[in-house]
C-alpha cells in the first residue's frame, strides 16, 4: 500500500489509466480498420479476395498478437511499462500507415503481422501498471475505464474508416488512421514516470517474478479457466469487429457508411455496460461482498445475455436484426471488466501479473484468429451468417460454464516461498568468521 501511495504522488494514477485506455482505443481502431476495408468492393476487387482470404487477412494480426504475448509479459515484469510500451506503440502506428501503400496480398499480411506483434505489449503493460498502483476495491473501476478504450476503438474506428473509404479511398484511410495515433506518444512520455530498472532493481524483479514460475500457472485450474473465458468472450467481440460490417452490408442490405454507424452503436453499448459493471462490482466488493462471487455473477449473466445474438440471425425484419445485434454485444459487456479483473488480477499473485496476462492474451489472440477464419469458412459453407452466429452461442455457453466451475480461490496459482536458512544450534555450527568475531 505504501508503494502504491508513493507512486501515486509521483504521477497521476487515474490520468495514466485514461491514457492507457486511449492507447488501447488506438490499437483496436488500427485492428478494426481492416473490417471496413474487407467490406469495400474496391478493396476486395483490387486484391481479388475470396471470403476465405478475407478471413485470413482479418485474422493475421491476431496470430502475431498471440505469439508475442508471453514475451511481452516477461518484458514488462522485468523492464517496466513506460519504454517498452512507447517503442512498440511507435512501431505499430508506422506499420498501420504502411498498410495503405502495399500492393500485394503478401504485403498486406506482413504489415498486419507487424501490427499484431507490436500491439502485444498493450495488455501485459496495462495489467502490470494496475497491479502495482491499485487496491482490489479500485481495480474494477480502473479496468472499467481501461476497457472502454477497447470498445471505443471499434466504435469510433469502424465509422471513421468507412467514412474515409467512402470519401477518399482505402489507401488514404489506412495512412490517416495509422499516423494520427502518433499524437498519443507525447503525453505518455510526459505523464508516466520512468520505471526502467537499474541493475539492482532488475535483479530484485527477477527474483520476485521467479516465485511464481510458468509451471505454477500451468498447474492452476483458475489459469486454464481464464484461458477459456478469455477465448469465448473474445471470439464474440472479434467476430463483431471483423465481420459485422460485412454482415450488415451483404445480408441486411445496408450501405458501408450505415453499417459503420450500427457497428459503432454495438461497441458504444458494450463500452457503457463494461464501465457500469466494473464500477458496480467494485461498490459491492467495498460493501463486504466476496470479490470472486461478485465478479463471477456478472460474468455468467453477461455470457448468457450475449447468446441473444442468435435471435438476430433469424430476425425477419432489418429493425429486429439490428436490435439484437446491438443488445447482444451490449449485454456481453457485463463480462468484460469483471473477467479482466478476476482472471488477471483478483485470483493471480501480483508478481506474476505480466506473465499470466501474456499467457491469457494468447487465448484472446487465438480467439481473434479463429473467429475471423472460422466465420469466413462457415460463411462459405452456409452461404449466410447464421452458422457463424451459432458458433458464437456455443462459445458463450462454454465461457459461462468455465466461469462457474473453474474460477475458485483454492485453485489460484501457488507462490513458491523461499526456504528459510537453517537455524544455528551450537557454537560449532556458526561460520568460522562469526566464531572469531565472538572471541574478540
Amino acid at each position: 500500500m505504501a508503494t502504491m501511495q508513493k507512486a501515486g504522488r509521483l504521477e497521476s494514477r487515474w490520468g495514466v489509466v485514461v491514457l492507457l485506455a486511449l492507447g488501447l482505443m488506438i490499437a483496436w481502431s488500427d485492428r478494426s480498420s481492416m473490417s471496413a476495408a474487407i467490406a469495400d468492393h474496391r478493396f476486395v476487387n483490387e486484391f481479388a479476395l475470396t471470403s476465405v482470404q478475407r478471413g485470413w487477412l482479418g485474422s493475421s494480426i491476431f496470430w502475431a498478437y498471440g505469439l508475442f504475448q508471453l514475451p511481452m509479459g516477461w518484458l514488462v515484469d522485468r523492464y517496466g511499462v513506460k519504454w517498452p510500451y512507447a517503442i512498440c506503440f511507435f512501431l505499430w502506428c508506422v506499420a498501420a500507415a504502411a498498410t495503405g501503400v502495399v500492393t500485394t496480398l503478401t504485403g498486406l499480411l506482413v504489415v498486419r503481422i507487424l501490427i499484431g506483434a507490436a500491439e502485444a505489449v498493450v495488455v501485459p503493460a496495462t495489467y502490470r501498471y494496475i497491479a502495482d498502483r491499485f487496491e482490489e476495491t479500485q481495480k474494477g473501476s480502473a479496468l472499467a475505464i481501461y476497457s472502454v478504450g477497447g470498445k471505443m476503438g471499434p466504435a469510433l474506428g469502424a465509422p471513421l474508416a468507412a467514412w474515409l473509404i467512402a470519401g477518399t479511398s482505402w489507401k488514404v484511410m489506412f495512412i490517416v488512421t495509422g499516423l494520427a495515433g502518433m499524437v498519443w506518444l507525447l503525453p505518455w512520455l510526459l505523464m508516466v514516470r520512468n520505471d526502467y530498472p537499474d541493475r539492482a532493481e532488475l535483479s530484485r524483479r527477477k527474483e520476485v517474478a521467479g516465485t511464481v514460475p510458468m509451471r505454477n500457472l500451468l498447474a492452476s485450474p483458475v489459469v486454464w479457466g481464464g484461458l477459456v473465458t478469455n477465448f469465448c468472450y473474445a471470439y464474440f467481440a472479434f467476430y463483431c469487429m471483423t465481420w459485422m460490417p460485412a454482415y450488415l452490408v451483404e445480408q441486411r442490405g445496408l450501405s458501408l457508411t450505415r453499417s459503420g454507424v450500427y457497428t459503432a452503436m454495438s461497441f458504444f453499448g458494450v463500452a457503457a455496460m463494461a464501465a457500469l459493471s466494473g464500477w458496480g462490482a467494485d461498490r459491492l466488493i467495498a460493501r463486504g461482498y466476496d470479490a470472486v462471487i461478485v465478479r463471477k455473477s456478472f460474468m455468467v449473466v453477461g455470457f448468457i445475455g450475449g447468446m441473444t445474438v442468435l435471435f438476430g440471425a433469424y430476425a425477419s425484419t432489418l429493425q429486429m436484426a439490428l436490435f439484437w445485434n446491438v443488445l447482444s454485444l451490449t449485454l456481453v459487456g457485463l463480462v468484460t471488466t469483471n473477467n479482466l479483473a478476476l482472471v488477471k488480477l483478483t485470483l493471480i499473485p501480483k508478481q506474476a501479473t505480466g506473465l499470466n496476462t501474456g499467457f491469457q492474451q494468447v487465448a484472446t489472440s487465438l480467439a481473434g484468429g479463429i473467429s475471423a477464419s472460422l466465420s469466413g469458412w462457415l460463411l462459405h459453407v452456409g452461404h449466410s451468417y447464421t452458422l457463424p452466429m451459432m458458433a458464437i452461442v456455443v462459445f458463450l455457453f462454454l465461457g459461462a460454464t468455465s466461469t462457474i466451475v473453474l474460477m475458485r480461490r483454492k485453485w489460484a496459482p501457488k507462490v513458491n516461498v523461499p526456504e528459510p536458512l537453517p537455524a544455528v544450534t551450537s557454537e560449532k555450527a556458526l561460520p568460522a568468521v562469526l566464531r572469531r568475531g565472538r572471541a574478540h
